[in-house]
């Protein structure tokens, strides 16, 4: 909590210098339609996530169990964990920077600059770094990511509704299908069997754009706040 606190001043400091703005302009103020965005968000995330995760084991004779030796207070733990790490990851690539990227090159050069950065990161915080072939997976799929996030951003002038796009598939990916730093969670896969070929690649190919596709569609339908910079 104290990283978040320390980002939000830091945000607070290069708005100031930079733009003359205060933190008001990254759309954390709460409203009807901004949560109404975070719940979206989290909606699509987690079903897009869960069938993904699903798909992973329903057509290799695999299965998902239930963890009974998962705890509730353990559960609150790993979700407070999975939220500390959205919000620390959305204030660095869809705070202050993103906002002031914006207003300098444009919505759509500014959005393609942290969705690369976000990418890059991730070649660090997953330990990929070397690996080209994992480099480029998990580039395509970052960034891609980052993407969305950063137009979510973009396009309704609030960390909102990225927030929940990006809380829902950590949340499930992690906390439910235990696929992530924190080892076993709420369910644990019987054995360890993955999809090969042709349905290996469809199930990437959903993970990866499945919901940045609903996402744009969403965004499509959402009216443009032209208070961030105009598209251009």
């Amino acid at each position: 909590m104290v990283g978040i606190l320390t980002e939000l001043c830091i945000s607070w400091l290069i708005l100031w210098l930079v733009e003359r703005k205060n933190l008001s302009i990254l759309g954390l103020t709460p409203t009807g339609a901004r949560v109404t965005q975070l719940l979206t968000g989290f909606a699509m995330s987690a079903a897009c996530c869960a069938i993904f995760n699903a798909s992973t084991v329903a057509f290799v004779n695999n299965n998902w169990i239930y963890n009974k030796q998962i705890t509730t207070p353990s559960v609150m733990h790993s979700t407070w964990w999975v939220l500390k790490s959205v919000l620390f990851e959305e204030l660095i690539f869809r705070g202050a920077l993103l906002y002031i990227a914006i207003k300098r090159m444009g919505i759509a050069k500014g959005c393609y600059l942290s969705a690369a950065c976000f990418g890059i990161y991730h070649w660090f915080s997953q330990n990929a770094f070397g690996n080209p072939v994992q480099m480029i997976f998990i580039f395509i799929i970052t960034a891609v990511a980052g993407l969305m996030f950063a137009f979510s951003y973009g396009k309704t002038n609030s960390l909102y509704f990225p927030i929940g796009l990006h809380f829902g598939w950590n949340f499930v990916n992690i906390v439910i299908f235990s696929n992530g730093p924190l080892g076993n969670q709420l369910l644990t896969r019987l054995t360890d069997v993955h999809p090969q070929g042709s349905l290996s690649i469809l199930i990437f190919l959903f993970q990866a754009l499945a919901l940045p596709l609903l996402t744009w569609w969403i965004l499509g339908r959402i009216k443009s706040d032209t208070s961030v910079a105009s598209p251009k």
